[in-house]
C-alpha cells in the first residue's frame, strides 16, 4: 500500500510539472527584427505553430537590437532570444545564456567579392585598399571576411582600411574605385547581382560554412520549460520550418533546418574571429 501511495504520489507529481510547463509562457525576442508590429507579422506563423506544438504560451518581445536585447534579458524582461552567433557569444559572456537551438541556413558562409574586371585576384592583393564590410559585428559581413583577409596575413585596420557601407553603397563605391572588395555572405550576392544587372561580380574568397544563427535562453529560466522547447524543436522541427519560411523576413531558412544538440562550444570558431579584430573579452557588442 506504501509503496502504491508513493507510486501515485510521483505520478501526479509528474502530471503536475507536466501541466505547469504546458501552462507555461516565455518570452521571446528577435534581435533583427524591430517593433512589436513586424515581430507578430514575420513571426506569428511560427509562434501558432510552436504553440500548437509545444503547449507553451508565447510572448512576444518586441526590441530596437541586440543590445536592448541583452539589456532585457539583464532585466529579466526576456527569456529567449533568436540572434547571430557574434550576438550569442557577447550573450553568453555577459549573462551566461546558454544555446538552446540553432537555426540552420542553407548556404550560411562569408565571401570577398570584387568587380570582375578588377586585378584584385586574391585577399592578399587587397593590401593598402580600402574594404567594406556590412553591419559592425555582423558574424557573416564582418567577422567571416576579415577572417578570409586574416587568413591571406592581411591584419585588420593595418594592412588594409575597414569601412562599413550599405551594401548598394558599397557596390557603387567598388565600380568607382573607392573600395577594392566588398565582404558579404552569399546570399547577398544574389541581392546585388539582381540589384546590379549591369555588372558581374567575381567571388576572390569563400569561407567556410559558419555557426548558424542560435535560440539561447536566460538561464533564470527552468530547466522542464528549456527541455520542452528544445524537444519541440527536434520533434516537429518540419512543421515549425515550414510556418517559418511563410513570411519574407525568413525566406533565409528555407531548405534549413533546426538542431537541438548545441553546444557553447560550438561558437568557439565565432570567438577566434572576434581576435582576428582584435577582440578578446566578449561582454560588449564591436561598435557599442
Amino acid at each position: 500500500m506504501k509503496h502504491l501511495l508513493l507510486s501515485t504520489l510521483v505520478t501526479l507529481g509528474a502530471v503536475a510539472a507536466s501541466q505547469a510547463v504546458a501552462q507555461e509562457t516565455i518570452r521571446f525576442a528577435v534581435t533583427d527584427i524591430d517593433g512589436l508590429e513586424t515581430l507578430q507579422r514575420e513571426m506569428g506563423p511560427f509562434k501558432d505553430a510552436f504553440e500548437a506544438a509545444s503547449g507553451l504560451k508565447v510572448e512576444f518581445f518586441p526590441v530596437s537590437g541586440r543590445t536592448v536585447a541583452v539589456e532585457a534579458m539583464a532585466a529579466d524582461q526576456v527569456d529567449f532570444v533568436l540572434t547571430g552567433p557574434a550576438e550569442y557569444v557577447v550573450f553568453n559572456a555577459r549573462l551566461n545564456a546558454q544555446p538552446v537551438v540553432t537555426w540552420n541556413r542553407p548556404d550560411y558562409y562569408s565571401t570577398l567579392v570584387v568587380l570582375d574586371q578588377s586585378p584584385v585576384q586574391t585577399p592578399a592583393d587587397l593590401k593598402g585598399m580600402k574594404v567594406s564590410f556590412g553591419e559592425i559585428g555582423s558574424t557573416s559581413q564582418h567577422l567571416g571576411p576579415v577572417t578570409l583577409l586574416a587568413e591571406a596575413g592581411l591584419t585588420y585596420s593595418t594592412d588594409y582600411e575597414p569601412v562599413f557601407l550599405n551594401r548598394n553603397v558599397a557596390v557603387e563605391a567598388l565600380i568607382s574605385g573607392d573600395i577594392g572588395a566588398i565582404g558579404l555572405n552569399r546570399t547577398h550576392i544574389d541581392s546585388i547581382t539582381k540589384k546590379f544587372p549591369d555588372q558581374k561580380f567575381r567571388t576572390i574568397a569563400k569561407g567556410v560554412t559558419l555557426p548558424n544563427d542560435v535560440l539561447l535562453v536566460s538561464p533564470t529560466v527552468a530547466p522542464e520549460v528549456v527541455e520542452t522547447v528544445r524537444k519541440t524543436f527536434a520533434d516537429k522541427g518540419d512543421v515549425l520550418l515550414a510556418a517559418l519560411t511563410t513570411t519574407e523576413e525568413n525566406a533565409k531558412y528555407i531548405g534549413g533546418s533546426f538542431s537541438a544538440t548545441v553546444t557553447d562550444g560550438d561558437y568557439d570558431v565565432v570567438r577566434r574571429m572576434y581576435e582576428n579584430i582584435g577582440i578578446t573579452e566578449f561582454t560588449e557588442f564591436v561598435g557599442q
